[in-house]
Formats: C-alpha cells, structure tokens, sequence
C-alpha cells in the first residue's frame, strides 16, 4: 500500500543522491592505490606478483606502526615528529642489548633474551611518549616544539651511545640465549611476513580501541573540541598523555621491525620517516586540526606511500624524482582534505 498524503496523493520519496565527486573525495586513498597498482604493473611484469607484493607489504609495516600512532596523535589535535628519532633510539638500544649488557663490578656480561629486548625497547618508546606528553599536557609546550626537541635529543641520544657507528649482527647466539632476534624481520607465517603480521594485529587493537571503548570516544571529543569535552567530564591530559605513549611504543615497535629486517641498527635510521607518517595519515584522510581520521584510512595511506616509493624503485626512477613524486602526492592530499571538511564546515 502506497503512502497517501492528506490531499490524496501519493508522497514521493525522496531518491538517493549519488554525488561522484564526494565519492572520490572520500575514497582517494583506496582508488590512488588501485591506480598505483595497475600502472605500475603495466610498466613493469614484476610488479605484480604475490613475492613482490609481500616484500613490498613488510616495507609498508614500518611506515604503517609510526602511522597508527601518528593517528592518534592527530586524532587528538597534535603533533608527533619525534617518532623517526624514537625509531632510531629503539633500535640501537635493542643491538645494545643484544650486543651485551657489561656489568663492570661484577666482571660479566649479560646477554638478555630476546623478549627481554622487546619489552624494554618498548618500554623505552613508552618513556620517550611520557616525555613528550608531559611537556604537552601539563607544561602546556606546544606539541610541535615539545616533540621537535624530542627528535634531536632522541637523535642525539642515538649518535653518543654508537659514536656515529652502527650495531651489526644482531641475530644473537644459540650459546648466548640471545638467537631469533632477525625472527620479526625474516621469518614467515603461512607465507606471510611477520612484520606484517605485526602491523596488522596493531591495526586491529587500534581499531578497536577507537570504535568499542570510552578512550576512543574521548579521542575524538577532545581532538574534535578539547575544552567542551573537558567540560563534558573527559580526562583530557590523561587522553593526550596516552596518545602520546602509544605513539611512541608504535615507533619502538617499528624500529624492532626495521633492526631485525637489517639485522642492524644505527643512529641515524628513521631519518624524516616522521614526515611520511604524518603524509600517510593525511592520504588516509585524517584532519590535521583533529578529530577525524581512521585507522582503515591511515593504512591505505601506509599503502599507498610505500606501493608508490616501491614502483618507482622498480621501474627505475631516480631516487631524487621519487622525492618529487611523494611530495606532490602529500600536497595534493592536503588538498582533498581541504575541500573534503571546508565543504562539511560550510553545510
């Protein structure tokens, strides 16, 4: 039975609206990545193989573990440029570590096993995110100057523990109890790399931590309007401070990945990979003012930047046009992200 309005007529509905250039918009990382995809395997009948993808995907994991703490970061309003140099003193702290901790007054060395690297690299990352957070929160020091210094002490931090030079076999001995540390860079799991296993298990807690629990409807009310969610009852130093531990475990995590697929590690690895996180969030559709983004999103983004840098190499662009192209795919980005919410704010 149709519905009849008063005046006997039939009330039309109303139709759905298909708008393509919202859709577009929306959608750019998924369709910038399906173009990455099929132009690169038309210029070169290596691209697209399951190997090449695979490889190509456990050099994404890097950027993707700095880019999901990178997201929540933004989704809070700030910034994070330490994680690059977070990377790096992870990783040298982890082939210090394996390398042999010298206990000078009991004349021993002390080889930890490998978990014990893990979760002190980690804990370490952590400690670089307190730092940070507590610079930002309570000492009110504007997150890109607070974390701006955070990069070069970390660096520095970096370069004075290795004298410039770099940790190098760090897959440990089976005498020592410290083998299986290059486990995370080489090994597989049906097929699968590790580290991408590892990217895609913190993908999903991210996800969830922002969709199922109170913490990520905080996020989003304090990225969106820090003072009416204070207002509203929201922690919202404790909220920043957490981001920014999480960011920073994120960032030990990635450069754990990064030594074990080296079986190195030194001081100056991580170089400007903060600015591709930021880059890989933005694609992904993030507001850089706050309270936007996800986590799906912010892995196309990964995707996309790391697929592009890839296909270049493949198809045999010089490092320095790699360079331009990557920049231009950040401001155009931006772009997108700007007529995506200007329009959203004008309606």
């Amino acid at each position: 039975m149709s519905d009849i309005s008063q005046a006997g007529s039939p009330v039309s509905r109303p139709k759905p609206s298909y708008d393509i250039a919202k859709i577009l918009i929306e959608g750019r990382a998924f369709f910038a990545l399906i173009v990455i995809i099929i132009v690169f395997s038309l210029l070169s009948p290596n691209y697209f193989t399951v190997g090449n993808f695979l490889t190509m995907a456990s050099h994404v994991a890097i950027y993707g573990l700095l880019s999901i703490g990178m997201l929540l970061v933004i989704l809070n309003g700030g910034i994070d440029l330490s994680v690059g140099s977070a990377l790096a003193l992870a990783g040298v702290i982890a082939g210090a570590l394996m390398q042999g901790v010298t206990l000078s007054a009991a004349g021993v060395i002390l080889y930890p096993p490998v978990w014990a690297v893990v979760v002190l690299t980690c804990a370490l990352g952590a400690f670089v995110g307190v730092v940070n957070g507590v610079l930002i929160a309570y000492l009110r020091v504007p997150a890109f100057v607070a974390t701006l210094g955070t990069l070069y002490v970390a660096r520095g931090v970096a370069l004075l523990m290795t004298n410039g030079l770099t940790y190098n076999n760090l897959g440990g001995r089976a005498e020592l109890g410290n083998q299986g540390f290059d486990w995370l860079g080489f090994n597989r799991l049906a097929g699968v790399p590790i580290g991408v296993l590892v990217l895609a298990v913190v993908a999903i807690i991210c996800h969830l931590l922002l969709t199922r629990t109170a913490f990520g409807r905080w996020l989003y009310a304090s990225g969106g309007n820090e003072r009416a969610a204070e207002l509203s009852g929201v922690p919202t130093k404790r909220v920043k401070i957490t981001v920014y531990v999480l960011s920073g475990i994120c960032a030990a995590l990635a450069g754990l990945v990064l030594s074990s697929q080296l079986t190195s590690a030194g001081p100056t690895a991580g170089t400007t990979y903060e600015l591709t996180a930021i880059a890989a969030v933005v694609i992904g559709g993030a507001a850089l003012t706050g309270g936007r983004g996800t986590v799906g999103g912010t892995m196309l983004g990964a995707f996309v930047i790391g697929f592009l840098s890839d296909g270049l190499v493949i198809v045999g662009v010089s490092a320095y046009w790699q360079t331009v192209f990557t920049g231009a795919v950040i401001v155009l980005a931006v772009l997108l992200n700007t007529l995506q919410y200007g329009s959203r704010s004008r309606r």
